[in-house]
């Protein structure tokens, strides 16, 4: 299938700028979500074999998850199980609607396997995705694998005022969702990574647990997370890890996407590099996987870590899981590889997992 796709469909959809091959791919899923025999068609020929993997309270039937980015709108949430993911992140979500950044704002490097993109945000606001989900779950389409909400940070929010936002976002979809994870780390919010400093960020994370507290009413709470960027130092990545017990953070992702380039690069991967915006894609994958592997340390394996960037094979995948990640999330990968990735990953995970317990997997090669 993967063949198929990149040999077949992927020149075509290249041919075409990024940001509408990517508006026109969710606006068919977002069709097929409505018909029976569409997602029927499609968990048959991308069903995953169970791979189940528990995590932050919750069971997740396989450990491959979509990152937050590719549904901001949550337009697709009945097509991404059927496609055979184990989970969803969807968003980024901000308080305000807003439009996001001037277009073109997404570009590829094909030979690299590399995505740009400066998209800033662009969502409907939290408010209005709340509405889509209560429709999704009205009609009875609701996912049985975990579904997460990427939370951002309004570009017109002063950074004094973000804390408020945040926990407002998650007030509004609280009870929408499994798990929520607080995106501080995205390059395309101006001076958003400033809330990635131990002070903004404990700020962000005490509203939001106070919220937690309130809604829960005693019983279990929302697993909340926080994103890193893969271009904080390791002190600067310590300083997030020590808010992990205070504030009582469910799990860690890592990574979002990088402002550093490849160091060598020819005239036409220069044309994709100078652009403005967050790298993604396989020249990410080295790094993220050392910050899933420091994290792993740090905590001593106690904090379940998501590993994304540069996932394109089974390989890449283990590599994330073996230095301590307890699940993955694939973007770029999926737009290069196609549909047919996820089972892929799953049964490439089995294989290399051969019968073993997975919990003796993750962090295998980081302690």
């Amino acid at each position: 299938m993967s063949w198929l796709y990149r040999n077949i469909a992927r020149p075509f959809l290249f041919a075409q700028d990024s940001e509408t091959v990517h508006n026109q791919t969710l606006g068919l899923l977002a069709q097929a979500s409505h018909v029976t025999g569409a997602r029927k068609l499609a968990q048959a020929l991308f069903e995953t074999a169970p791979l189940p993997v528990e995590a932050m309270g919750l069971r997740f039937p396989n450990p491959v998850g979509l990152a937050a980015g590719m549904d901001k709108q949550a337009v697709a949430v009945p097509m991404w199980e059927a496609l055979g993911f184990g989970f969803s992140e969807l968003g980024g979500v901000t308080g305000h609607a807003q439009p996001g950044n001037p277009q073109p704002r997404m570009f590829r490097h094909v030979p690299d396997g590399a995505l740009v993109n400066r998209m800033g945000f662009n969502n409907g606001g939290a408010a209005a995705l709340a509405e889509r989900l209560a429709a999704w779950r009205t009609q009875g389409l609701w996912p049985s694998h975990p579904v997460g909400i990427n939370l951002g940070k309004s570009k017109i929010t002063p950074l004094d005022q973000a804390a408020a936002e945040y926990a407002q976002s998650f007030r509004t979809l609280w009870h929408l969702a499994d798990f929520f994870v607080v995106n501080v780390s995205s390059p395309n919010t101006p001076n958003l990574r400033q809330l990635q400093d131990k002070t903004a960020l404990d700020d962000i994370l005490a509203a939001m647990q106070t919220v937690n507290a309130e809604l829960s009413r005693g019983g279990p709470a929302k697993p909340v997370l926080v994103k890193v960027a893969p271009d904080l130092t390791f002190d600067a990545l310590d300083e997030i890890v020590s808010l992990v017990g205070p504030r009582q953070l469910a799990g860690l992702v890592a990574t979002n996407t990088t402002l550093a380039r490849p160091e060598q690069q020819d005239h036409l991967a220069q044309r994709t590099y100078r652009q403005t915006g967050g790298l993604s894609g396989r020249p990410l994958a080295a790094r993220s996987t050392e910050v899933v592997r420091h994290l792993y340390r740090q905590t001593r394996g106690t904090v379940p870590i998501i590993g994304v960037g540069g996932i394109f094979t089974a390989a890449d995948a283990w590599e994330k899981v073996t230095a301590g990640a307890s699940l993955v999330q694939v973007y770029s990968g999926l737009v290069y590889e196609g549909p047919g990735l996820v089972r892929e990953l799953v049964e490439g995970l089995t294989e290399r997992l051969g019968g073993g317990c997975w919990s003796d997997a993750v962090g295998s090669a980081a302690r």
